[in-house]
């Protein structure tokens, strides 16, 4: 198995391509340890020294380590894991785990704005972001404000303010005049 390693615009965050789909479906985010049971692989994941942080996408892993260890010292360990994760034919997640996470629902007024606003990410931004191993998703909207949930490697990197403000918060603008802001929001 040859398990290949991009960078991320988040020199936190490194992005590694195991060759085969991590999840059917949808992504999967692990912020913290605590969260990890719903994974054998996240959980195996953070066992590794210096991990902050697991992503999955549909043929994507990304980890997030903390301000002390070097990639140096992590990524071997990390390739090791995910190569023994995959050869032991123990599944990413738990058949009893959540869907895999997503835009959140919306109900009550705007529900053709939210419409509007779910497709555009899906279409333009979210497939952009994967690129650099994160996803970005919906989770509300209220008086012209979008509030959105970043992930991966997108959580807690330095571009991701120019990335919301510049980028996604005009694309929306120019697409939907009712949107004036987009915000980001801690899960």
């Amino acid at each position: 198995m040859f398990i290949q390693t991009e960078s991320t615009p988040n020199p936190a965050t490194l992005k590694f391509l195991p060759g085969q789909t991590v999840l059917d479906m949808g992504t999967a985010d692990f912020p913290t340890a605590e969260g990890a049971s719903a994974s054998p692989l996240a959980t195996r994941l953070f066992g590794v020294s210096g991990v902050k942080g697991v992503f999955f996408g549909h043929d994507f892993v990304t980890v997030t380590k903390d301000d002390e260890t070097d990639w140096d010292h992590l990524k071997p360990a990390l390739l090791g894991a995910i190569m023994e994760h995959f050869q032991s034919g123990d599944p990413v997640m738990t058949d009893d785990a959540q869907a895999p996470s997503g835009h959140a629902e919306h109900t009550g007024e705007d529900g053709e704005i939210v419409v509007q606003i779910k497709e555009l990410l899906d279409s333009r931004v979210r497939p952009a972001v994967a690129q650099d191993g994160g996803d970005i998703t919906f989770h509300g909207f209220e008086r012209g404000v979008v509030y959105l949930h970043m992930q991966g490697a997108c959580a807690g990197c330095p571009s991701s303010t120019l990335t919301l403000k510049m980028g996604i918060e005009n694309l929306l603008r120019h697409y939907i005049p009712e949107v004036t802001e987009v915000r980001p929001v801690a899960v």
